[in-house]
């Protein structure tokens, strides 16, 4: 198995699995589970940049609580 493909947490590939989905939802981009290779350079990009913006949200939160 390659290194990228190694997991340290199990349950963290379900989980990044929900994340995707539920960011892919809020902009309106319709993944389906498994493969997605179907859809464009624009709509991943859109994904995945709501996944880091709602990361750095998260964050930000969690030091502002600290």
């Amino acid at each position: 198995m390659s290194s990228n493909k190694k997991q340290l947490v199990p349950e963290a590939r379900a989980a990044l699995e929900k994340f995707k989905l539920e960011a892919a939802s809020e902009v309106g981009v319709n993944l389906k589970q498994g493969y997605n290779g179907d859809i464009t350079a624009k709509d991943a990009g859109s994904v995945g940049g709501q996944m880091v913006k709602k990361m750095i949200m998260k964050a930000e939160q969690d030091m502002a609580n600290k």
